[in-house]
């Protein structure tokens, strides 16, 4: 069985028991999380699609971890004009077990 949720602008294909790398969402490590954005549930074969998402249905999980990515760096330059301009950016993530994956 996995489901297929929409977070932070992305969509994940979740099964239960993985643990996947979301946007950071406003929650402490052992909080729990419940995703109402359902595209797709597939039971043994039998998919279940949303329009545009399912009613009814629920996916939890436990936050796992806070934390951020490795540091990018942006570089901008034009050469021989004595212009360089440098930044770094590290974006935070929320890391979440999935529970339980409920079809209503």
């Amino acid at each position: 069985m996995y489901a297929v949720i929409s977070t932070g602008g992305k969509q994940y294909r979740v099964s239960k028991g993985d643990t996947i790398q979301i946007e950071k969402l406003d929650k402490n490590e052992g909080d729990k999380v419940q995703f109402d954005k359902i595209l797709l549930i597939s039971n043994n074969g039998k998919v279940t699609i949303g329009k545009p998402f399912l009613e009814k249905s629920k996916i939890e999980g436990i936050v796992k971890s806070q934390g951020r990515d490795k540091k990018i760096n942006i570089i901008k330059f034009n050469r021989r004009k004595h212009y360089k301009k440098q930044a770094g950016h590290r974006q935070s993530f929320t890391q979440v077990e999935i529970t339980n994956i409920a079809e209503g």
